[in-house]
């Protein structure tokens, strides 16, 4: 197997992400994101537990001691998504994504009578090599279901950390306090994302212009 370009090394922060072939939709409704979510709640944690087809967040409880990444933050699209891990063991991310890529992919097969892979090869992954970065990834990562037209209002696209970080939601996915750590409050946070969409719109504009979208999509 070929090394990737990027080391994965543990303790070292990455922006993942991967989309789906010939930039097919990956995500239909609310079950096909509901199933994802579970698969990344589930594959977290490498530990003795109930088959996937048993668990639910409900009625068992994950050790967060056994887990092998991090997730800072992260959003699903119809045709995407994106992380923001931290990796905790060695090969955690590759395991990780493996994992909920290969369950997710069965799932979504079956349900629609296909075969084949239905993700776009091996996943992407960028070095946070600054902590300037990592506010800049886990911002352009809340944003995304803005700036890509697929909702209007952040607080109630729940298929991102963004609700979490802000408690508009109840969930309990990420390590938020990575980032939130560095700010007064939740809404000093809420208006670090919010105060830089008109930028993003411009640099998304500016992205598809300029970039060849095979290589620049994200």
């Amino acid at each position: 197997m070929a090394s990737r370009k990027v080391p994965l090394a543990t303790g070292e922060y990455y922006h993942i992400f991967n989309r789906g072939v010939a930039k097919m939709r990956i995500f239909n409704n609310f079950y096909d994101y509901n199933r994802f979510l579970k698969c990344v709640l589930y594959y977290q944690i490498d530990d003795q537990k109930p088959r996937f087809s048993k668990f639910t967040s409900e009625t068992y409880e994950l050790d967060s001691s056994k887990k092998i990444v991090d997730i800072i933050s992260y959003c699903f699209m119809p045709n995407h998504f994106h992380f923001l891990l931290k990796q905790v063991t060695d090969g955690g991310i590759s395991e990780f994504i493996s994992k909920i890529s290969n369950s997710y992919t069965k799932y979504f097969n079956i349900k629609n009578n296909r075969v084949g892979p239905i993700l776009q090869g091996d996943f992407k992954a960028v070095h946070v090599e600054s902590n300037e970065q990592l506010l800049h990834l886990g911002r352009y990562i809340h944003l995304n279901p803005l700036i890509g037209f697929v909702t209007k209002n952040l607080e109630t696209y729940r298929w991102s950390s963004y609700p979490e970080y802000i408690n508009s939601i109840n969930n309990e996915v990420c390590q938020k306090e990575v980032i939130l750590d560095q700010f007064e409050t939740k809404n000093s946070y809420k208006q670090f994302v919010l105060d830089h969409i008109d930028y993003a719109k411009k640099i998304d504009q500016i992205k598809h212009l300029l970039l060849d979208y095979e290589s620049g999509w994200v």
